[in-house]
């Protein structure tokens, strides 16, 4: 029963550390046609920008007028390179976090660049604040711009709640504050319902500023204010926790992934007979997913992003990727696809 997690967890046996060599090679092999997808799926994606995107989207046109072709090709060889890292599960988690961390870093320095003068980095000139929960709260409050809501629904409709463990932009940093306690805390159960109150008060400030007619500017202090608090559970609670809080439970943007995510056709799912409830994959998940309740009920709970750190951790390999009609290897693989190609594309197109 999921009462009798483990408290220690030793080192994860593999089928592929001891696999024969020509299993291994077969293996190798099997990895080349999601290279090949991510490549094409990502320079397709690419194109389209760089042809029907009326101001140029990627930096290399912005300054040399043709290089996007240039940009649209690496970004392509990217993600296939990529997807090759991320494909063996043993290195999925330390991969994930760093091509995450990369674009975070790539995106706020953009940020800085715009800021200091250099518009060309800046989506449109204009600048709007990189908080989550203005992705929601913009649109409302302004009653226009719905290009990162339409982008954010599409994007949770292909690859489900990962949106939260590989495309947001500062997701990242709760991660890497989380990370730095060995083993995560678990967070209250009555966590789902602060999220859905945190979403509400997000929502109804956001309607109410535009009723009253608030100045922009004021608009833009309470955005700065929610923001802030967010970077404030980062580096004040999430570190403590060993969880990710703020993107478990103070980011109202990962709480509609979560929700909407269940219309994705995507699922990470526990073997009903292959699990052992030894608790190796809750002291990997950082999203607190893997409540004892959750192993217990072979089911991850809301807050599952889909980022496939507990497979790694697994003995008896019992937690699978699931898609209707595929098996358990296929779904992941086109899952990895997806959400490698989508990252390599938000790499070259998401600036604020």
């Amino acid at each position: 029963m999921g009462h009798r997690l483990v408290e220690q967890v030793g080192p994860v046996p593999s089928a592929q550390t001891t696999a024969p060599p020509g299993r291994v090679r077969k293996q190798e092999r099997s990895g080349v046609a999601p290279r090949v997808a991510a490549f094409a799926l990502s320079f397709g994606l690419l194109t389209l920008v760089q042809l029907l995107v009326a101001r140029p989207m990627l930096v290399a046109e912005r300054f040399v007028p043709g290089a996007g072709w240039i940009e649209v090709i690496l970004l392509a060889v990217y993600a296939a390179w990529l997807i090759g890292l991320l494909y063996d599960p043993r290195s999925t988690a330390l991969w994930r976090r760093r091509l995450w961390t990369f674009f975070s870093l790539i995106f706020f320095a953009q940020l800085a660049l715009g800021l200091i003068g250099v518009e060309r980095f800046l989506m449109s000139g204009k600048l709007h604040l990189p908080i989550p929960a203005m992705i929601v709260a913009g649109p409302l409050y302004r009653g226009e711009g719905l290009f990162m809501p339409i982008l954010f629904t599409v994007t949770v409709l292909l690859v489900g709640p990962a949106w939260c463990s590989y495309l947001c932009y500062i997701g990242s940093w709760d991660l890497n504050a989380a990370v730095g306690r060995k083993r995560p805390a678990q967070l209250p159960g009555w966590r789902n319902w602060f999220r859905f109150g945190i979403l509400g008060m997000i929502v109804a400030a956001a309607v109410g500023l535009r009723l009253l007619g608030v100045a922009s500017l004021a608009a833009t202090v309470a955005g700065i204010a929610v923001g802030l608090l967010g970077v404030g559970v980062m580096v004040l609670v999430s570190p403590r926790m060993g969880t990710m809080v703020h993107c478990a439970m103070y980011c109202p943007i990962g709480l509609l992934a979560d929700v909407l995510g269940k219309l994705s056709p995507f699922r990470l799912r526990i073997n009903q007979d292959a699990c052992t409830d030894c608790g190796a994959c809750a002291i990997k998940c950082r999203y607190g997913a893997l409540r004892p309740e959750h192993i217990e009920a072979r089911r991850p709970g809301l807050s599952c992003t889909l980022c496939g750190d507990c497979i790694s951790a697994c003995r008896g390999r019992s937690i699978e990727y699931g898609f209707v009609g595929l098996s358990p290897r296929m779904a992941r693989t086109v899952f990895l696809v997806l959400v490698v190609s989508l990252h390599a594309v938000f790499l070259g197109v998401a600036r604020i």
